[in-house]
């Protein structure tokens, strides 16, 4: 019995990861119009999980038109927004992806109005950025970057259910542990270090793989936070049995911040798988 409860949760894991292997993989090998609409329907169903869990999952919110209609209409603002932001300059892009992070804040719990500004404008930029790299940077850029989260957790969950150990935070994850945590650390310098050796991609990579991993994971104590915040189990319903969109991509969306700061500060390896 106590095997069933360690491994309890696989079959969940292979299939979330199955369905962030072909989104992920959809997205990826779109091009123009049809990469800038998927990534912003994406991110307008992730803005409508957002909404929900930080001021319209009370019962009398939801019971009412306006309470079940306010989310939806700022997931639409969401996804107009970044679709629109995508064929503007960055300078006058960061006012249009605001948009729906602003026409929000009047509307969620007090408590909550900093932490729906700060996941919204993670989720916009989320967005842009994701479409930025595909297009800046390539095919099998992104590929990378969703083979080291995926290498990622992977290891970090078996190695956490075999090895076991002290917990990385258990306030938020209590279920993640250190030797889980760097476990992906090693596996994504491993990834990295096999592309190296391989001559697929510049030799920086080394380093910067195991940053990003360490920022998936964070993503998803981030969001973890969030669920314990609004106090549900997952941020929807919109994966039958598997949770929401926010659940299967919040570890993609801090390795994607932690690029985009990355490419702020230094010149971005390049990878050509």
């Amino acid at each position: 019995m106590a095997d069933a409860g360690k491994w309890g949760d696989l079959t969940r894991r292979v299939v979330s990861a199955a369905v962030l292997i072909a989104i992920g993989v959809a997205l990826a090998l779109a091009q123009g119009i049809y990469l800038w609409g998927g990534v912003a329907l994406f991110m307008a169903l992730t803005f409508w999980e957002l909404a929900r869990m930080t001021g319209w999952r009370g019962p009398t919110r939801l019971t009412t038109p306006a309470g079940r209609l306010r989310p939806v209409v700022l997931a639409v603002t969401a996804g107009l927004s970044l679709f629109a932001a995508l064929g503007l300059p960055p300078v006058f892009a960061l006012p249009v992806l605001l948009i729906p992070v602003g026409a929000g804040v009047p509307g969620a719990i007090p408590r909550d109005r900093l932490t729906y500004a700060l996941f919204g404008t993670a989720i916009m930029a989320v967005g842009f950025e994701l479409v930025h790299l595909r297009q800046e940077y390539g095919l099998p850029f992104i590929l990378w970057l969703m083979g080291v989260v995926i290498l990622s957790d992977v290891l970090g969950y078996f190695a956490g259910r075999i090895i076991g150990g002290p917990k990385f935070w258990p306030r938020i994850s209590p279920k993640k542990t250190w030797s889980g945590t760097v476990a992906g650390w090693i596996g994504a310098v491993l990834f990295a270090t096999l592309l190296w050796a391989l001559g697929m991609a510049e030799v920086g990579l080394i380093i910067i793989s195991p940053l990003v991993a360490l920022a998936g994971q964070l993503g998803d104590i981030a969001e973890s936070w969030l669920k314990r915040r609004a106090g549900v189990k997952d941020s929807s319903n919109l994966i039958p049995g598997h949770g929401g969109f926010m659940d299967r991509f919040d570890a993609v969306s801090g390795a994607v911040l932690a690029v985009m700061v990355a490419s702020w500060l230094l010149r971005l390896p390049q990878v050509g798988l």
